[in-house]
């Protein structure tokens, strides 16, 4: 439409329509242009959307993307980013850097693989962990953490997708991995599946839970639950009322900000619905983005 459209390698990963769901819409399964940019916030809306894509399938019909126009890493907040350029490898899944007040960085699960990206996300400051939450984000976890000199973290349940971790995460408590970021095994989506808080205002949830813009709250992908829908209905119960955080960051579904009691009230209302919540076979096309 006017310049612009998807081509037929989308697998409907909604990475596209997080960042321009103006833009950006779904139908018959894919995404496709809605309308084309009408000034230069949309176009750099439509930009991002352009390099987070994982399999580059937002085309201009004349030449290529404009280059300039890469936001990415894009800062969501004074101290977390947006890596962008997600890999076909991760499923599409977003990754971030969280920024620590020492000046370290650490990578919450991995975009594609680029010594060219590397540079760009370590040019915020020394990346020290690289910090899987599941196995379904192991994809180029080793080779950013051999680039950046970092430690690569992944909980036992998961580790024979990164059996050469440098950190495990074993059972089911807490465990702090630095100051002011805790890690929580959320087993459910996958045996290994953790989650991440850092300063009682981010939580990189994974696969576990994420903000659905066709509900307008939180959710879980019960249609996409590899291991075991009431056992992730059993860690949310253990585990929901020790969180407290404003966004939820995770790996598939889209982001959003709320005050923290807000935040913490929609987490226990999830915990409930989870509990009602049955197997079902995989069905990618059930999930509400």
């Amino acid at each position: 439409m006017d310049g612009w459209y998807v081509d037929d390698r989308c697998f409907n990963c909604d990475v596209a329509r997080q960042l321009a769901p103006d833009l950006i819409e779904e139908a018959d399964g894919k995404s496709r242009i809605r309308r084309p940019p009408r000034d230069e916030a949309e176009t750099r809306r439509l930009h991002a959307a352009v390099f987070a894509c994982p399999t580059r399938s937002i085309r201009p019909l004349s030449g290529r993307p404009d280059q300039r126009l890469d936001p990415f890493p894009m800062p969501l907040d004074s101290g977390v980013l947006l890596c962008g350029h997600n890999s076909r490898h991760t499923a599409g899944a977003n990754s971030y850097l969280l920024l620590r007040p020492d000046g370290t960085v650490m990578m919450v699960d991995t975009p594609r693989w680029s010594r060219q990206l590397a540079d760009r996300y370590s040019a915020f400051g020394p990346v020290t962990d690289v910090l899987l939450t599941h196995r379904d984000h192991a994809a180029h976890g080793r080779r950013y953490a051999d680039r950046f000199g970092a430690r690569l973290w992944i909980h036992e349940g998961d580790l024979d997708a990164a059996p050469d971790a440098d950190q495990v995460i074993r059972g089911l408590d807490p465990v702090e991995i630095g100051q002011g970021v805790t890690a929580h095994p959320l087993p459910g989506h996958t045996r290994g599946s953790v989650l991440y808080l850092a300063d009682d205002r981010y939580c990189f949830s994974g696969d576990s839970f994420y903000w659905s813009r066709a509900t307008g709250d939180l959710a879980v992908a019960d249609s996409v639950t590899w291991y075991s829908i009431e056992e992730l209905a059993t860690s949310l119960t253990r585990t929901a009322g020790h969180l407290r955080f404003e966004w939820v960051l995770p790996g598939h579904g889209d982001r959003h900000r709320l005050p923290a009691d807000e935040m913490s009230r929609r987490l226990s209302e999830l915990t409930t619905r989870a509990q009602r919540l049955r197997p079902r076979p995989i069905d990618f096309t059930a999930v509400q983005w």
